[in-house]
Parts: structure tokens; C-alpha cells; sequence
């Protein structure tokens, strides 16, 4: 990316977390495949960590952690299509970019690799912070017509909106 738009991307910003995630943002962006118009592409990043972020509030996960897998838990796929891969993928990308693209303490990196791995194994998981990020992630099947489903849930407040036949909250979000 020219620097003339990363420093015009960081202009717009307001505090040194959110620099710090633009130019996150703005790597995976260089490396996504899928293009921006994906349906695993930035919309639905913005929307997994809206997700990420109301869910928290209660289930008391790291939002660092659940910021940053909302960009780069689908970063490494190849297609929209079946990708059964594309998790282990991004955790392996993980290994290779930090510290050089941005750096993380171990704890909160094993924690991201966990999530990022394992999001698409269909399992929930008791820490909060996994948790939150694979319900933010799944309340987001919206985008392509399924229903979330609240038994694929891990938090209280993953299991609350996707039980509502309605939920207001997934269309606040969107």
C-alpha cells in the first residue's frame, strides 16, 4: 500500500489502538485473497468485532484479543467457498508476522491462535475470550441465510441473541 494512504487512513483516527488496528487492518488487507467485497471480507469484520465488542461487556474477554480476531480470523482463506484449512492457516500466519507486523504479549497471542484455529470446528469453548470472538463470528451467519443458532453458542449473551426469533441486536449491528 502507498504510504500516502496509510498516513491519510491513520489521519483519520483518533487514538494509538485504533492506528495500531488501521495498519493491522491494512496488512490483511494486502494479503486477503477473497477480495473486499468477500462475504468473509471487511463488512463482515466490522460486524464480528461489533459483535466481539457488545458480547464482551459481559462475558469480560479480552478486547484486544477479540478486535484482532475479528480481522484475522478468515485473513488467510483462499475462496468464499469450503476452506476447511483457513484457520490453522491465519494461527500459522500469526507465528510469522508478530512481532514484525505488530506485537502482542504470549499470553493474549495463544489466546488469538486459539480462537483463530479452532473458529470453525463447530465446538464452544468455556474461556471468554475464545468464546466471544467464535459467537461474535457466528452471529454473523446472518450475511449468507442461516439462523444463528444458540446451541453453537459459548457466552450467556451468544446464547441470549441467537435464541430471540427476532434479534434486534443483529440488525443494530448490521
Amino acid at each position: 500500500m502507498e504510504m500516502r494512504k496509510i498516513v491519510k487512513r491513520i489521519a483519520n483516527v483518533k487514538s494509538p489502538s485504533e492506528i495500531w488496528l488501521a495498519g493491522i487492518r491494512d496488512y490483511v488487507m494486502s494479503v486477503f485473497r477473497c477480495g473486499s467485497d468477500s462475504i468473509h471480507g471487511p463488512g463482515h469484520w466490522q460486524r464480528v468485532e461489533a459483535f466481539g465488542l457488545r458480547i464482551a461487556e459481559s462475558s469480560g474477554a479480552d478486547l484486544t484479543v477479540v478486535r484482532l480476531f475479528a480481522l484475522l480470523h478468515d485473513s488467510c482463506r483462499l475462496n468464499d467457498g469450503d476452506d476447511l484449512f483457513h484457520g490453522p492457516r491465519a494461527a500459522e500466519m500469526l507465528d510469522r508476522i508478530v512481532p514484525s507486523v505488530f506485537a502482542l504479549d504470549p499470553n493474549r497471542l495463544e489466546l488469538l491462535k486459539q480462537a483463530v484455529r479452532y473458529h470453525t470446528s463447530g465446538h464452544t469453548s468455556p474461556d471468554p475470550t475464545i468464546g466471544t470472538c467464535w459467537d461474535a463470528d457466528r452471529l454473523d451467519i446472518g450475511r449468507v441465510g442461516i439462523t444463528p443458532c444458540a446451541h453453537y453458542m459459548s457466552t450467556v449473551a451468544g446464547k441470549d441473541v441467537a435464541a430471540l426469533a427476532d434479534p434486534p441486536f443483529l440488525s443494530a449491528i448490521k
